[in-house]
């Protein structure tokens, strides 16, 4: 009678990692964007640096988009992996963007993060 407990327990578990692994949106897990989601992401990317640069930031332009990852937290966290111009210069880079819309004001956060450079810019709007 264990044995049948056991292994009743067992293919429960393994039904459930299955099912985990297989879900295609895990709230707060981090996913590839493609597709539309992509595309409204690079948006976002595109208006955030033009946001920042109209300010007292710098002014930034994405080259070459590497990756795009997206991921559900009291709001979207998207990540680009990307080559960002600044003036002449070229480098890799890490843009964090976490956006929660519903707010009025502070609703967007942009970090960007350069191999090479030791500060990081940040900046919410």
């Amino acid at each position: 009678m264990n044995g049948v407990k056991s292994l009743y327990i067992l293919g429960l578990v393994l039904l459930s990692l299955a099912a985990f692994v297989v879900a295609d949106n895990v709230v707060g897990g981090v996913k590839q964007l493609e597709g539309d989601e992509r595309k409204a992401a690079l948006d976002l990317l595109d208006t955030s640096l033009v946001k920042l640069s109209s300010g007292d930031g710098s002014s930034y332009k994405a080259i070459k988009v590497t990756s795009v990852t997206g991921q559900v937290v009291a709001g979207t966290l998207n990540v680009y992996e990307l080559e960002l111009e600044k003036g002449s210069d070229k480098k890799e880079c890490t843009v964090k963007i976490w956006s929660q819309p519903w707010l009025t004001e502070n609703g967007t956060n942009i970090k960007i993060k350069c191999v090479g450079d030791d500060d990081e810019v940040d900046s919410t709007w």
